[in-house]
């Protein structure tokens, strides 16, 4: 007794399958994450080494090299970034998608910690992060007062709110973005110093030795104990650092006030945030790679609202933006998408059923087998995201399939007279095969991409797993609650209801109609050649003309604006550029909520002091008129007039994918970084005329202007100066470097030494400094030194540990990414010799690892369905016959897809691939009635004919049922829809031009490659 007919004589047992698959769903929907898309980034470690006042080059040689020889025998590694810049070094290494992020940091801090001994002895320690330094953040406060400074500012932002938001779980770090820390400055003038014999390394030896904490120990008595504290570290007055004595000569005691001034000010003096001009501090949230934002954004509310309680009554706190806000609105449209479809599907399956009794049966399969789908996504490790939605929402028109062909079976049995029982047992057993068949069918369509790896594979697994399980389970509840129900609800009418009767001669009609076109069309089966040669042909054709692309760009209300000044453009020069465009944004973009602009970022890889960024948040899309991309377009116009810096506006990626800043990113390596220099004007200008490229840019200028230090190693030996001397002495009077730690109720900060400003304007003020000689005299520099001016790179960039730069770019309006990418390696096929080598970097370098494995996919997914086939039918002439439905849906599918503009994606490729398992339902469907009916004894042209006309109401119902499940998807105008819309148009194209032609195409090729014989297993011979 097979699992059916048991479920049809023991009906509480299939009703305990269904409520068990129930219970097991919820139980595992408790239990999902939520976040927009799968993890689409591998586990990303940056590791940050600071070394004040060092060039580039002295970074890149004393501090990155000895990092990335040390950090590169990690295992796992799929790219390795470093960018030497003044005084930071930071390595961005990017593991394979999949890969553990704790066992990546673990094995990157093993290694920074081998390459510590090899690092100058002055250098910070190394930083290990579990995050990208250039990452997006995904919540930003903004902090102010109309009664504080900006160092005060700072310091309630780092110790009220970075020290309680920094412990939410998969938080990477919080950063303060226009910090102004505190720090003890102390300013020293040359001339002074030089007066009295002293110079910048006495100054920095006699703070060491008047500010120290060292453990004093204990004094022991007969009953007691006391442990002494020698207080002989200097606190945060001023004036105890003005009086520290620096030199004393008999009675004459030399002070720092003597020579210099100390204050308590910013550590750093060249950055500030401001939000619409207004001069504030921010707080931003950085999440680790693959972290669930929306589960962050929710502990951060919370804490959030438990900071308020405690700030002062002057702070203020505003929300600049919250990323996830689009995340949340757009799940919430998938979800309504959910509830449409359900509607849709429900009034189809009414329509063609023209019964209550009928269609609820059929529809009870959809929450069941969607509620079992949450515990194939928990036990899968899965979350909640756009992608998983999706398939549940194309699932409600697949689920139902099953179930209305086993139905619609079992009637017919019934309105022939068989008892309900009877009927149920004989229409099961002829549908059994059928659905079998389908179900491997589409579950086979997926399994190729369990496999895969990179982008594609993160992606498409969560949505494909999540779709095949749902498939799954409605199959198995169409074979054990369905023919139950069907035995027990159905009943043989004497008189048909009034809407069954109304509708049936239309019904009867269109079958009428159908079977005389078929008879026609067999008559000249040879039209089937030509229909499959057309869509052969349209396949190629639109293959080449449709546009390619990652991901569709969706309207989030953000776009990013980075801002590079000339080289060597300080920090006043970037101030004054970065206001003027404030004004603008403010001026020109009436549907701003917020322009957050922050001048000389002081974080991430590669910022230096002639840079800045603004984010510019919009309101949402119902308050404006304009679309994002329309505003995007229209103030990159407008910014090019503020010719004193380049500015380019860029809209987030749909996916994200690790890559920063513009879409196109090219990268060009040679080993001789004199090479790699002399060839980045004629690049970029060939790059700047091709007409694909927008805005194009290159990171690695060598126009920074530097001086040179040269010292007279001769002179200086004879004076008794070594060139560690005048070294440290340069280090001391210009680095910023830090003499020391002061303690501020209870918090340690740096004490830093520097000449003052007007003794650093210009270069030959650096003669003035004084060295100390070997009979302690002291020397000024002007003995010892030979200043010149000249160039050099301001940071140095290396990629997968070769000397690099990238070339970045917009796309100009109506080009794809692929466009741009091709435009690229042409100027790099006509520029560039044998000796340089070029590669992708973050958006290009997905879009061309995803396009690659997609045929892969597309090629693996036909051959396994057509194996499944054939081990379920027991020939390879019917797989053979049921594939040729492939190619009719392949077509449908892309010329909707260029009819309405769209191109070939993520998302289109997603419904292309379904599009496999789909169309081949219908030819399963055929295949399998016309061998029943070639079994039962009819000629191949009785039973193709018998087996079409009998399969017509089914197959039209099941289509259309799957059609208007999938419209709402096609139709989206919410949050997120631009990304979705090409998956909905490619099913749907693909559902009516596939089932249309499939109707026509397989009954014909399966009376041309059929055999007459049957082709089912040779029955076992009889036991003696």
């Amino acid at each position: 007794m097979s699992l059916s007919q048991m479920s049809i004589r023991r009906p509480v047992l299939a009703t305990v399958f269904a409520i068990a698959i129930v219970i097991f769903g919820i139980a595992g929907f408790q239990f999902l994450g939520v976040r927009e898309y799968p993890a689409a980034e591998g586990p990303v470690i940056t590791v940050r080494a600071e070394y004040p006042g060092a060039s580039s080059s002295v970074i890149e040689s004393q501090i990155t090299e000895p990092l990335e020889n040390e950090v590169n025998t990690v295992s796992g590694i799929r790219t390795l970034t470093s960018v030497s810049r003044e005084g930071r070094s930071t390595l961005t290494i990017e593991f394979a998608l999949g890969d553990d992020l704790d066992r990546a940091a673990n094995d990157v801090r093993d290694r920074v910690s081998a390459a510590m001994r090899r690092l100058p002895s002055d250098a910070e320690p190394p930083v290990v992060e579990k995050a990208d330094a250039d990452g997006n953040p995904i919540i930003f406060i903004n902090v102010h007062s109309d009664q504080r400074d900006l160092l005060e500012l700072t310091d309630i932002a780092d110790n009220i709110f970075r020290s309680r938001l920094q412990t939410i779980d998969s938080v990477a770090r919080v950063d303060i973005w226009g910090s102004k820390e505190y720090a003890m400055r102390l300013w020293m003038d040359p001339d002074k110093l030089s007066a009295y014999a002293l110079t910048p390394i006495d100054v920095r030896n006699a703070l060491a030795r008047s500010n120290v904490e060292l453990p004093s120990g204990r004094v022991e008595g007969d009953a007691i104990e006391l442990s002494v504290r020698t207080l002989s570290r200097l606190d945060d007055d001023p004036e105890v650092f003005e009086n520290l004595i620096l030199k004393q000569n008999g009675d004459r005691t030399v002070r720092f006030r003597d020579i210099g001034h100390a204050e308590v000010g910013p550590l750093n003096e060249r950055t500030i945030l401001k939000r619409d001009g207004v001069p504030m501090v921010g707080v931003v949230i950085r999440p680790q790679t693959g972290a669930n934002e929306i589960a962050i954004a929710d502990e951060f509310y919370r804490r959030l609202d438990q900071i308020k309680t405690d700030l002062p009554d002057d702070i203020q706190v505003e929300m600049g933006f919250d990323t996830t806000e689009f995340i949340r609105d757009s799940i919430t449209e998938v979800k309504q998408t959910i509830f449409i479809a359900l509607v849709l599907v429900c009034l189809v399956i009414f329509f063609f059923l023209r019964e209550i009794r009928s269609t609820i049966i059929p529809l009870i399969t959809i929450p069941i087998a969607l509620t079992g789908a949450f515990f194939i996504m928990y036990i899968s490790g899965f979350t909640i995201n756009v992608l998983t939605l999706l398939a549940l929402v194309l699932a409600i028109g697949l689920v139902v399939d099953d179930a209305v062909v086993v139905l619609e079976n079992i009637y017919s049995k019934i309105e022939q007279g068989l008892a309900p029982i009877q009927a149920g047992d004989t229409g099961i057993r002829e549908i059994f095969t059928a659905v079998i068949a389908t179900t491997l069918a589409l579950t086979a369509v997926f399994t190729p991409i369990i496999f895969m790896e990179g982008l594609t594979g993160m992606l498409f697994r969560e949505f494909g797993v999540t779709l095949a399980g749902a498939v799954i389970i409605s199959s198995f509840i169409a074979l054990t609650l369905t023919p139950m129900l069907a035995t027990r609800v159905l009943k043989k009418h004497d008189t048909p209801p009034r809407f069954h009767a109304a509708t049936e001669p239309f019904f009867s009609g269109l079958a009428d109609s159908y079977r005389n076109a078929l008879r026609a069309f067999l008559d000249h089966r040879w039209l089937a050649l030509v229909l499959m040669a057309v869509c052969l042909g349209s396949i190629g054709y639109f293959w080449t003309v449709l546009p390619r692309e990652l991901a569709p760009l969706e309207d989030r209300s953000l776009m990013v604006l980075r801002i590079t000044g000339p080289e060597g453009a300080n920090y006043d020069y970037m101030e004054s550029v970065m206001d003027r465009l404030d004004r603008v944004l403010m001026e020109e973009v009436p549907e701003r909520e917020a322009a957050i602009s922050v001048t000389s970022p002081g974080f991430g890889a590669a910022t230096t002091v002639n840079s800045g960024f603004s984010r510019l948040a919009l309101k949402p899309p119902d308050r404006r008129e304009r679309s994002q991309a329309e505003i995007a377009r229209d103030l990159g116009g407008k910014v090019q007039g503020i010719p004193e810096a380049e500015i380019f506006v860029s809209q987030p990626a749909t996916i994200r994918t690790g890559g920063r800043g513009l879409p196109v990113q090219f990268v060009v390596q040679h080993p001789n970084f004199d090479r790699l220099t002399d060839m980045l004007p004629g690049f970029l200008e060939m790059a700047r005329d091709r007409p694909e490229l927008g805005f194009v840019d290159v990171d690695l200028e060598f126009t920074n202007p530097e001086v040179q230090v040269h010292i007279d190693r001769d002179r200086a030996e004879a004076l008794g100066v070594s060139v560690r001397d005048v070294s440290e002495t340069l280090q001391a009077a210009l680095s910023q470097q830090r003499f020391g730690f002061f303690l501020r109720e209870g918090q340690q900060y740096e004490i830093v030494g520097q000449v003052l400003r007007e003794n650093r304007l210009t270069p030959d003020q650096l003669n003035l400094l004084s060295v100390r000689g070997n009979n302690r005299s002291v020397v000024t520099l002007d003995n010892l030194i030979d200043l010149r001016e000249t160039v050099a790179p301001a940071v140095l960039y290396r990629f997968n540990r070769f000397p690099s730069t990238t070339f970045s770019a917009n796309l100009a309006d109506g080009y794809t990414l692929e466009d741009g990418i091709r435009a690229m390696r042409e100027v790099a096929a006509e520029m560039l010799d044998e000796g340089y080598s070029t590669d992708l970097a973050g958006e290009s370098r997905e879009f061309e690892e995803t396009g690659a494995t997609m045929l892969y996919v597309f090629a693996f997914a036909l051959v396994l369905v057509f194996l499944v086939l054939a081990a379920q039918f027991e020939s390879f002439r019917d797989p053979a016959t049921i594939m040729l439905t492939v190619p009719l849906a392949l077509a449908g599918g892309m010329l909707a897809l260029w009819y309405f503009g769209e191109g070939l994606n993520l998302f289109s490729q997603i419904g292309l691939i379904m599009l496999i398992g789909l169309v081949t339902k219908n030819g399963i469907l055929l295949v399998e009635f016309a061998n029943q009916r070639k079994e039962a004894g009819r000629t191949l042209r009785q039973a193709v004919e018998e087996a079409a006309a009998r399969r017509f109401r089914p197959i039209l119902m099941t289509t259309i049922s799957t059609i208007f499940g999938v419209m709402p998807i096609a139709l989206a105008v919410g949050a997120g829809s631009q990304s979705r819309i090409p998956l909905g148009v490619a099913v749907i194209g693909g559902l009516i031009v596939g089932s249309l032609l499939t109707l026509f195409v397989i009954p014909a090729a399966y009376l041309t490659i059929s055999s007459e014989k049957s082709g089912r297993a040779i029955a076992p011979p009889p036991q003696p």
